[in-house]
């Protein structure tokens, strides 16, 4: 049972790693984190926009995130890396942020999600669909999709294509979730395929080399015998 144990702990503690830098990091455009156990310690890699901001001035920020890491999450030896994320519109967390920001500023959801949606496509993803949830034009709650492209519902695919970026906005009448889920222009689908046309060139024609001297002559077809019939004269 222990070990069933140290696994659901380690599941907590990367859920309330991710929660803090979410909120501490979120004017950084948090795009996400991925922990890994090293021999040193453990590598935390954050994923951000402006990593500027993450690092702050003479390294102020990333210092403290390292301290917190370790006192307040029992994160072992925190070793904190920042990497820039390369294009922000195939990024789902940073999308997510962005639609959850705009709702709580007073845009329509539908505005809104749409927005997004047409921002994700125009970037060259092959697929994003919108989900927002919540009381968004009256008391009761309800769900507003988008979607447009290719998109993974179920199986494998759908947890290592899709990328999926979570956010929540804050508004009078109650809380609004916002889930973006993106398909990269280069991800590997299962079902596609490419077909290769080889072209296939017709074989040379044979030569006949001769002696120098000899003359070849063409064979001439000879008509066939026609037998005797009994009973007649020649």
């Amino acid at each position: 049972m222990a070990v069933e144990r140290k696994f659901i702990s380690e599941g907590v503690r990367r859920v309330r790693v991710e929660k803090y830098l979410t909120k501490e990091l979120k004017r950084a455009g948090f795009g996400g984190m991925d922990i890994a156990r090293t021999p040193l310690g453990t590598q935390v890699t954050v994923f951000a926009e402006k990593p500027g901001i993450v690092i702050g001035k003479g390294g102020k920020v990333i210092r403290q995130l390292t301290q917190d890491l370790a006192t307040n999450y029992g994160v072992d030896t925190p070793q904190v890396d920042v990497q820039q994320v390369p294009n922000p519109n195939f990024n789902a967390q940073i999308m997510a942020e962005r639609l959850a920001s705009a709702i709580e500023r007073g845009w329509y959801f539908r505005k809104a999600g749409s927005s997004i949606l047409r921002r994700v496509m125009d970037a060259g993803a092959l697929g994003c669909e919108v989900i927002i949830a919540g009381k968004l034009t009256g008391p009761r709650a309800r769900v507003q999709k988008f979607m447009e492209g290719y998109i993974k519902h179920a199986g494998e695919p759908s947890k290592t294509v899709v990328e999926r970026g979570y956010a929540i906005a804050v508004k009078k009448l109650g809380v609004i979730g916002v889930q973006v889920k993106i398909v990269p222009p280069d991800a590997k689908l299962p079902d596609t395929f490419l077909v290769i046309k080889r072209k296939v060139e017709p074989a040379p024609p044979k030569v006949v080399v001769t002696e120098v001297g000899e003359e070849m002559e063409p064979e001439m077809s000879e008509a066939p015998e026609i037998p005797d019939i009994p009973g007649e004269e020649s």
